[in-house]
């Protein structure tokens, strides 16, 4: 019997540990939790704090976590993979991007894409990673980025009900596009679900895609 594996769950904010828990439920795997909104609302709120401070706050949190007695790191927050410097590690456990595997779906679309965000301040560091792993893949892609401002802060606030209303509410204008649509942030992943189920169009989402990049990483 394989011994059951330990998943390190680095979030912005408390309301992604749902996603990932019943995600992952299906699979012998123990999952621990560590949740800093805080650095998120310095980057917008506090402009005495630098990038250069974010990314040492993040490197802090990682090398805590790797200690913690895991096998991987799993990071949700598309800010905190953007500033993360992982050349600037000292750890030897395995860190997985929840939007890597997002990435890759992207990528194998050739048709034209339009992707929503609804927090602004993650949207030049998703974008530019994008596009570097659309580069070393040779693939090309043909996106329209729509970000859906004063909404990511009822997330922030704890009014999920409000904001998945918001969210959804713009996803059911876009659905009568021709393109294919996602939604780049996990928080998203609910309201991309209820417009899937009331339309029948598929909306990617980073939880759609995120599962089996943790089974193959773990071996689960």
């Amino acid at each position: 019997m394989k011994l059951k594996k330990r998943l390190g769950c680095l979030h912005a904010h408390y309301t992604n540990i749902e996603y990932i828990e019943n995600a992952l439920a299906p699979y012998n795997i123990d999952l621990v939790h560590f949740v800093d909104p805080g650095l998120m609302d310095r980057l917008t709120s506090d402009q005495n704090f630098h990038e250069a401070d974010a990314q040492l706050k993040v490197k802090e949190q990682i090398e805590w976590i790797a200690q913690s007695n895991i096998d991987a790191i799993l990071i949700t927050c598309t800010n905190y993979i953007a500033i993360l410097q992982e050349d600037q590690l000292s750890i030897s456990v395995p860190i997985i991007k929840l939007d890597e595997s997002f990435f890759d779906f992207i990528c194998n679309i050739q048709q034209p894409q339009t992707v929503l965000f609804t927090n602004p301040a993650t949207v030049e560091g998703t974008i530019e990673r994008l596009k570097l792993y659309a580069a070393t893949k040779k693939k090309s892609i043909n996106i329209e980025v729509i970000i859906l401002n004063n909404t990511f802060d009822l997330i922030m606030k704890g009014r999920k009900k409000e904001y998945n209303q918001e969210v959804a509410r713009m996803l059911e204008k876009l659905v009568d596009d021709d393109k294919i649509i996602s939604v780049a942030q996990l928080s998203m992943a609910d309201a991309a679900q209820l417009v899937e189920a009331k339309t029948g169009r598929s909306i990617p989402n980073p939880l759609k895609t995120f599962v089996t990049s943790i089974v193959n990483e773990l071996d689960l």
